[in-house]
């Protein structure tokens, strides 16, 4: 592993060669450190993700530094996720500079984020996982349920799962040994609507809070 770092407005930027390509994280900085909270983007957008961002923007004020992890496909400029396994190769190779610091690393992301966290974790050593937005299943196609990798991760997991999602409503998840938030009304992206009885900001406070709340557990 070979990493070049540089700085920006959002905080430190780190690009690291790994067997998949050159990924890239941005550091976001707690003082006092208590945790890494490593996530990654999804198969379809990057770390500007209104859930990722916002979790960076909080969390450092709680003793959390934010590793925002972009996958070699993203860094490169490609539309399309590569397969899981790839998805994976990336996580492993860039898995050293997240635990660089010293602090035990919480594993997380995004929709596919989400899944390369949980069938990682053991493996990795992770603290625990979040997985935020898990795809349960394809839209419309709950047959192909991927919950052996959410049942599967081995550590304490927080899933924080949108109300209308498609990939999965929380009332579908499986009974196991993980926590889960509801975001009233959010869709995959945690976007609610503009007649939901409660504003975009207030669905993003449900996010960070309930992820505060339970990194606190952790300690």
């Amino acid at each position: 592993m070979t990493s070049r770092a540089t700085s920006d407005v959002t905080g430190i930027r780190e690009e690291i060669d790994t067997e998949a390509g050159t990924a890239r994280i941005t550091w976001c900085a707690a003082e006092k450190n208590d945790f890494v909270l490593a996530v990654g983007h999804g198969a379809g957008g990057g770390i500007e993700a209104r859930d990722l961002q916002a979790l960076a923007a909080v969390l450092p004020a709680h003793g959390v530094t934010v590793a925002l992890v972009e996958q070699p496909w993203r860094v490169a400029g490609k539309k399309l996720a590569p397969a899981p396994k790839t998805l994976d190769v990336g996580w492993r190779g860039l898995w050293p500079a997240l635990a660089k610091p010293g602090l035990p690393v919480i594993a997380g992301g995004r929709s596919a984020g989400a899944r390369v966290a949980c069938r990682t974790a053991t493996e990795l050593g992770a603290a625990a996982v979040l997985a935020l937005s898990f795809p349960l299943h394809p839209p419309g196609k709950p047959e192909k349920s991927r919950a052996d990798e959410l049942l599967g991760a081995g550590v304490p997991t927080l899933v924080v799962q949108g109300g209308n999602d498609p990939f999965g409503r929380p009332e579908e998840f499986p009974q196991g040994s993980y926590d889960l938030v509801e975001v009233p009304y959010g869709d995959h992206g945690f976007a609610v609507p503009k007649r939901a009885p409660l504003g975009q900001e207030e669905a993003l406070k449900v996010i960070t809070d309930g992820v505060v709340e339970w990194i606190a557990s952790l300690r």
